[in-house]
């Protein structure tokens, strides 16, 4: 519990409710839920205009680091609308793991340079070199099925609600990694690892687009 209450109970803010109970479920493999039983969303910690980062820190909700976990947020729940359009279950697999590394993208970015050690040392979840080449390798493996195209795409115009929402998710991907390209060059210390997945993510949606039915 020491390693739970270093990582979760510092930050019980609104945004470290939501990364750290999706993180913690994800990576700490809970056996049940009776952590969270007397525990409210509403915290009120929030209310001064700051938020709660790992470990205890604080920024204002006007930063561009929670600019970026905002949009990295967003980018998840543009997943989710694609996914419920995936009547078919063709690519749910793919976008479900996306969905669960990005929570683990969040708790990086949830982080200050300066207490990623720390981070690394708890295992927490991570993007890692892996992820990029799975990411590039199933993008590269649906183009190679045979997407096609001859003109700028059109997102609706084929009548289909699931490419739409997967078009929708590729634009949210690309102002999620300006968002976090921007906190990098700020001095916010992102590493190349995110920045190549961000931009794999967006690569993906559009050819998931092309090919859905």
């Amino acid at each position: 519990m020491d390693d739970f209450a270093d990582g979760f109970f510092e930050a019980d803010c609104e945004f470290g409710f939501f990364c750290h109970v999706l993180l913690l479920l994800v990576i700490a493999r809970l056996d049940s839920m009776y952590i969270f039983e007397e525990m409210s969303i509403i915290t009120q910690r929030g209310d001064s205009g700051e938020t709660d980062l790992m470990f205890g820190r604080r920024i204002g909700k006007s930063s561009q680091r929670c600019g970026a976990l905002g949009a990295i947020d967003e980018l998840n729940a543009a997943l989710g609308m694609a996914r419920v359009g995936d009547v078919e279950g063709k690519f749910v697999g793919i976008l479900d793991r996306v969905q669960n590394l990005l929570f683990g993208l969040m708790g990086e970015l949830a982080c200050l340079p300066e207490d990623v050690p720390r981070y690394v040392e708890k295992g927490f979840a991570m993007i890692g070199n892996e992820d990029v080449e799975w990411i590039t390798e199933t993008a590269r493996g649906i183009e190679a099925g045979g997407v096609k195209f001859t003109h700028w795409a059109v997102p609706g115009a084929e009548g289909s609600v699931f490419r739409a929402s997967l078009d929708f998710a590729r634009t949210v991907s690309r102002r999620a990694e300006r968002e976090v390209l921007k906190l990098h060059e700020e001095g916010g210390e992102v590493s190349e690892v995110i920045r190549l997945f961000l931009n794999r993510v967006s690569d993906l949606m559009w050819i998931l687009a092309r090919s859905a039915g």
